[in-house]
């Protein structure tokens, strides 16, 4: 089963989470309590984990220990509340990090497009290389959703973590899947916000049920300027009306897909195609805040879990493109709350630029990741081992700090421990019949 509403992550655990979690293993399972006063039944967490429930003594006062229990503990119990699912999932991501080398760290931070509908080849290269997730292009699609779920389902992860699973399926000009008939920008821009609820809901069915768990597909760019490269994909005009799409499109789809914001800052206001140039603009970051940005938060406080960068220069704020500026990404994680999953766009595009600057390949990667991405993303397939090598060495030779580096993968790892869950339901245990 395919994600339902995305969990975004704090920055650290709070010292009552981590005692609790001492609690849950001290305890065990509620039903090793002594009989007496015991609920007769318990729904665990969507993780596994039970809730830590103190038993009511027989006589009903709640401050009298059952038999058998010590009483240390059932303080202990009391003061100490249950971790939260979100603590859980870090906790994971925290302890699986732990036990990574360096190298396993760096590739888990890549995503990569590997061509063809083969699902053996796809699955040999996740496990022989590891990396974070695929990007799915028109070449992986099989022609029927069905063919396409019997794909997915070849790739997902057996390890408790999910495998991410992207695909750029926004509808109109650019969708990957056949099966994708819904309106698209280009239309809803136009309509009443409703219809973008419908479309994105009927799209969000569409790409659970073919096992797409990603979508790089929610512009939250705005543009009035039918020239403009990204015209035909903005949701909306202005501010508030891209805003108020953004918002549905989100909540369309969240609980079945993790929604991608792109492309921040925003490509509206800086002509140009990304794909074959690096566009520009001089617009001041007041500005900014007033006309591109608001359609961003509003994608944010929907509860968005991934926002991709653009290569986009906004020359007031770095004369580096937004995707490798460590100032655009401190803008979206203090001003707009962020602290989800940063990807990079595609970033064989700023090679594509022509831009002596950014011509290497490796210097791009070290670039991205210091700027702050968590995942680097590639239309083509890597040679994963020789660039992870490349990084780990500009790690020791101090060109990168191994604390980004754990920073990013971390909150890849809480992302792909999410998606576990969502995709592995734990059933709620039944009441057991009355006796007699």
């Amino acid at each position: 089963m395919a994600p339902r509403a995305p969990v975004r992550w704090r920055r650290g655990l709070r010292l009552a989470a981590t005692m609790a979690l001492g609690v849950v293993a001290l305890t065990g399972c509620v039903s090793e309590l002594p009989s007496a006063g015991v609920v007769s039944s318990v729904s665990p967490s969507d993780d596994g984990t039970a809730p830590v429930t103190a038993a009511p003594s027989p006589s009903g006062d709640s401050t009298t220990p059952p038999t058998g229990v010590a009483e240390p503990l059932t303080r202990q119990r009391a003061a100490f509340p249950a971790p939260t699912r979100e603590e859980r999932i870090r906790s994971f991501a925290d302890e699986r990090l732990a036990s990574m080398t360096l190298e396993q760290k760096i590739v888990s931070l890549f995503m990569v497009h590997v061509a063809g509908a083969d699902p053996a080849v796809l699955q040999s290269y996740l496990a022989g290389n590891a990396p974070g997730g695929l990007l799915l292009l028109g070449d992986n699609v099989p022609g029927s959703p069905e063919e396409a779920a019997a794909l997915t389902a070849a790739l997902q992860g057996g390890d408790g973590l999910g495998t991410l699973i992207a695909i750029d399926e926004e509808g109109g000009i650019v969708a990957r899947l056949g099966a994708d008939t819904f309106a698209s920008a280009d239309t809803l821009k136009n309509e009443p916000v409703q219809a973008t609820t419908d479309a994105f809901t009927q799209r969000a069915d569409l790409l659970q049920s073919t096992g797409m768990t990603v979508n790089f597909g929610v512009i939250a760019d705005v543009t009035a300027d039918p020239s403009s490269f990204i015209y035909e994909r903005v949701l909306g005009t202005d501010a508030p009306s891209a805003s108020e799409r953004v918002t549905a499109a989100v909540d369309a789809e969240n609980g079945k897909v993790f929604s991608t914001l792109k492309h921040f800052p925003g490509h509206g206001a800086a002509p140009g195609d990304s794909h074959s140039s690096l566009p520009s603009t001089d617009l001041p970051f007041a500005q900014w805040q007033a006309e591109d940005a608001p359609p961003f938060q509003a994608g944010v406080d929907a509860g968005a879990p991934i926002v991709m960068f653009g290569h986009l220069v906004y020359s007031a704020v770095d004369s580096a493109p937004a995707s490798l500026s460590p100032a655009w990404h401190q803008v979206l994680r203090e001003q707009l709350g962020f602290d989800g999953v940063a990807v990079t766009d595609d970033l064989l595009m700023l090679e594509a630029s022509g831009v002596p600057q950014y011509a290497d390949r490796t210097a791009n990667a070290i670039a991205a990741i210091n700027a702050g991405n968590d995942l680097l993303l590639y239309n083509t397939q890597l040679d994963l081992p020789a660039m992870t090598a490349a990084i780990a060495a500009a790690v020791q030779a101090g060109q990168i700090s191994e604390q980004t580096i754990d920073d990013a993968a971390v909150r890849d790892l809480s992302l792909r421990r999410d998606l576990w869950l969502r995709q592995h339901p734990v059933p709620v245990a039944q009441a057991p019949a009355p006796a007699g």
